[in-house]
């Protein structure tokens, strides 16, 4: 019996536990009494129409789950950012979903709404994959106006990109199974066309009340923007049906038809399992992410027959490069080596950090893999780049340049998965949200800052004591303590994978034995767009 293997095991066992929790939490909305109240009027939730929506069986990935976890807590909580994104197959063909929660403040629209929205729109951008709206809004939530409406990425930016996606030829579709009120009536209308439930799905500028205070018209919703008047008498939209679930059934319909799209040609062979037991990545990662371990531990149980091709790999080891497949997938990977290295040098380097060699080469295999077109993957467990004299003259901040230019242009799709450490320009480096992964994703074992706690906490404290020093104020060692933990405490939230889930800094937080899955599904959706742009890196630093 290994009793490091089972001490880690356990630990992350329960990270999972909690990760599981909060998802049946988020997956309530905004909770039984008025999911409850949403069932009444005949409608299904915004999970129950995906799930009848999508292919029975089929992998799906869902994006932003945690989005505004914790967040407008005055305003009552926004579970979900009040609106469920998930990639999934429909009739075969691969696509975004989008669906408005409407158990959710009528499924109004708050900052993180409208930021999840565009993050949909952006995936189905990316790869050109139709995209289908289940609206059921009461539009923007009045009070924070401020945060939604008029700013390049807020509200207004949907329908923009509704235009935008338009003329890409990218499927639209949308289905007003609500309210669709004011600027909102433009998503569906934009869309190339749009269906409407009888009796519960509405569209309209403004209101029965709204149109009785501006120009003293009486009239009902119903008849001012229901179903029937907008199928039979204005045209806005194309079909009427009796139930949502007439409705997805037409959905289903249109999507049996669509024709076929060109694709990017990566590399695909049959899929084969990890010839090393996934099950045990959750004994390998320590529970004491100071301890350093193998990381190939870790891809031999992620990739194809656990076989690995690694490139100069007695070069630059703090980084693992080399070509692999997931799923299937030809990927070329960096991946963090969290080992202590020795350099045939006779230098010892330190585990989870980026030196010059190993940016340089990770910089040279970038590109190799650009011109090879082969998608790349990301593995984070990074403490940043080497600081130091010795670093310093060897020119770490030029390798560095030259790994994050490489990595920043390239014109494959990259996706990255945050293990443990994503810290400061390592994070960058390594493609974290700033560098448009197609993808990113956290193990419940993530924290992402710009430094770790420990030493965020004594930088903000020595500021703070000379703060109050400068101001003729005298500190104990017993308050300098309670300082610093109170310091500690409130950065290490901030240091929690759903902090940074809740702002949609990465996609999605998933077990670690879903990352095949979920890679193989970026990578598949990334294939239905054809790259257009040739690889140059521009000036780059030698």
């Amino acid at each position: 019996m290994d009793l490091e293997f089972n001490k880690n095991e356990d630990s992350l066992k329960q990270l999972l536990f909690q990760l599981s929790q909060r998802q049946k939490r988020v997956a309530l909305g905004g909770g039984e009494k008025s999911m409850a109240k949403h069932k009444a009027k005949g409608k299904l939730t915004a999970r129950e129409r995906i799930a009848y929506l999508l292919d029975e069986g089929a992998d799906s990935v869902e994006i932003g789950a945690f989005a505004g976890d914790g967040m407008y807590e005055a305003e009552g909580g926004c579970p979900g950012g009040g609106v469920v994104v998930m990639i999934g197959w429909v009739q075969g063909r691969q696509c975004v979903v989008v669906a408005n929660d409407a158990t959710v403040k009528a499924g109004a629209w708050f900052p993180i709404t409208a930021k999840k929205n565009l993050r949909a729109q952006e995936i189905s951008i990316e790869n050109k994959l139709p995209i289908i709206y289940l609206v059921d809004s009461a539009g923007v939530y009045l009070p924070m106006q401020d945060e939604i409406f008029p700013d390049k990425e807020h509200f207004g930016r949907i329908f923009r990109n509704n235009a935008v996606m338009s003329s890409m030829g990218i499927v639209q579709m949308a289905a007003i199974m609500g309210p669709c009120v004011a600027g909102g009536a433009y998503l569906p209308i934009m869309s190339d066309e749009a269906m409407i439930v009888d009796g519960t799905g509405s569209v309209f500028l403004a209101g029965s009340y709204l149109v009785k205070s501006a120009i003293g018209e009486s009239i009902d919703n119903e008849t001012l923007g229901g179903a029937s008047t907008h199928s039979e008498i204005s045209g806005v939209t194309d079909y009427k049906f009796a139930n949502d679930e007439e409705c997805l059934d037409h959905l289903r319909n249109i999507f049996d038809k669509l024709g076929g799209q060109a694709t990017a040609g990566f590399s695909r062979k049959e899929p084969a399992l990890p010839k090393e037991n996934p099950e045990e990545i959750l004994g390998l990662l320590p529970a004491d992410r100071a301890k350093p371990y193998d990381m190939m531990d870790i891809i031999n149980r992620l990739v194809d027959n656990s076989e690995f091709e690694p490139y100069k790999d007695l070069y630059g080891q703090t980084l693992l490069c080399g070509l692999a497949r997931i799923d299937g997938w030809a990927v070329g990977i960096v991946a963090n080596q969290r080992k202590i290295v020795k350099t045939k040098k006779g230098a010892m380097q330190m585990g989870g950090v980026i030196y010059s060699d190993s940016a340089d080469k990770a910089a040279r295999f970038i590109m190799n893999c650009n011109q090879k077109k082969i998608p790349l993957l990301f593995l984070h467990d990074v403490s940043g780049f080497m600081v130091g004299s010795q670093s310093e003259h060897s020119g770490i901040i030029k390798d560095g340049a030259k790994m994050v230019n490489a990595m920043a242009n390239s014109v494959v799709p990259k996706f990255s998965v945050i293990v443990g450490n994503s810290y400061g320009a390592g994070n960058y480096a390594m493609c974290g949200k700033a560098y448009d992964p197609r993808l990113i994703v956290a193990w419940p074992t993530a924290q992402l800052a710009v430094m770790s706690g420990a030493a965020a906490a004594n930088t903000l404290l020595q500021i703070q004591v000379a703060s109050l020093k400068s101001k003729g104020q005298e500190i104990t060692p017993e308050a300098e303590k309670e300082l610093l933990d109170t310091i500690k405490a409130r950065y290490d939230e901030q240091l929690s994978p759903y902090y940074a889930a809740a702002r949609l800094w990465v996609d999605a937080i998933i077990d670690p034995r879903e990352t095949r899955k979920v890679i193989s599904q970026g990578i598949s959706m990334a294939n239905h767009a054809p790259i257009e742009k040739a690889y140059n890196v521009g000036v780059i630093q030698v």
